[in-house]
């Protein structure tokens, strides 16, 4: 399966993806953990994205294509994949379309967490303590949420109009909200 999670910052994209992938047997892909890793390491994409993110903006759609198109060509994503972060432009929605058309394969769910926006701050807000995240302030979690509502949202209505939107409520224990995720995928069980 190739599958997209798409949702508010906050809203257990993350958590899921691991899970959902695990259960799939395809791997999560998460840009943040790739730039993360990056930063940490001070590699030079780390160094180039570590501004950005700290402000709450986005990685430009240049970089973080060329990321995801590299890490798509990796052995264990012959069979499929779960994006975790990507796309969040209608730029970068054109490029995955693009990356997916030069294989031959096609997306089969785009799955989008529906999630209490408030819930979600005091979520960031308590995993940044627990984690030493200097990049989730209050300040650059409600930035990340209004650059979501402007730029990202919208892709869910894209992706609906191409009849792959699922819907799942993201609230709740994580265990629930993975039941909720796979029943919604029927086709998953295949």
């Amino acid at each position: 399966m190739r599958l997209i999670i798409l949702g508010p910052p906050g809203a257990g994209k993350g958590t899921q993806a691991a899970r959902i992938g695990a259960r799939l047997g395809i791997p999560s892909v998460s840009t943040g953990d790739i730039f993360r890793a990056n930063i940490k390491n001070r590699t030079e994409l780390g160094q180039r994205v570590e501004a950005v993110l700290a402000s709450g903006g986005y990685v430009p759609d240049e970089v973080t294509n060329a990321i995801v198109a590299d890490r798509l060509t990796w052995q264990d994503a012959a069979r499929g994949f779960l994006l975790d972060g990507y796309p969040r432009t209608s730029g970068q929605v054109a490029a995955l379309d693009e990356m997916l058309a030069g294989t031959g394969h096609r997306l089969d769910a785009v799955l989008e967490l529906t999630v209490d926006e408030e819930a979600v701050v005091g979520r960031l807000l308590s995993r940044a303590a627990l984690e030493g995240r200097s990049d989730d302030t209050e300040e650059v979690i409600r930035e990340r949420q209004a650059i979501y509502r402007r730029e990202t949202a919208p892709l869910a209505e894209q992706y609906a109009s191409r009849g792959l939107l699922v819907q799942v409520d993201g609230m709740g224990e994580v265990d629930e909200v993975t039941e909720r995720i796979l029943a919604a995928l029927p086709e998953a069980r295949d």
